[in-house]
């Protein structure tokens, strides 16, 4: 009995540690070659509307609900949602629109935990087409870093990018 709880103290020690020693940003990032324009590509992206048929979290509630203000596309344009257990509660506003390279965006999460991040799609041209490149970065939290000591952010979250891109690439070259 007294070996068990010295092994789970040590490992509960253990994952604290590895969490405390983890960097306090992080970055998360994925890109994809697609067969459209920059422009095409731009103005799905810069426009939260268009989302619906590409990002993959509107996928995960069907039943989510949505709302937008702001401005009507680019800069100042803003999207808010709230849906199950999937997809959480949050807003993302666009803070920078440059047609047609990129778009950043500021990222809050409500639920299920609070965090705020940066957003960011650069679009380079390629060809015929370009190359689109999604990346999430901002502060990570004790709280997270240890999250993130036991479960691997890039795995769950990163798959989800690898989902969007492939979504948006069907979208685009329509």
């Amino acid at each position: 009995m007294l070996s068990a709880i010295v092994f789970i103290a040590i490992l509960v020690f253990a994952i604290w540690l590895t969490g405390f020693l983890r960097p306090n940003l992080f970055s998360l990032t994925r890109s994809l070659d697609m067969g459209a324009p920059p422009e095409k590509i731009f103005a799905q992206l810069n426009d939260f509307k268009n989302w619906k048929a590409w990002s993959p979290w509107e996928k995960m509630d069907p039943a989510m609900q949505r709302s937008h203000s702001g401005a009507p596309s680019g800069k100042g344009a803003k999207y808010a949602w709230n849906g199950n257990k999937k997809v959480g509660e949050g807003n993302m506003q666009i803070t920078k629109s440059v047609a047609p390279s990129s778009v950043m965006l500021d990222l809050n999460f409500l639920k299920p935990m609070k965090a705020s991040n940066i957003t960011e799609f650069k679009i380079t041209p390629r060809g015929a087409g370009s190359e689109v490149h999604w990346e999430m970065r901002g502060p990570s939290t004790v709280v997270m870093r240890i999250f993130h000591a036991v479960m691997d952010m890039d795995a769950m979250v990163g798959k989800d990018f690898e989902q969007g891109l492939r979504n948006l690439k069907s979208v685009v070259e329509r």
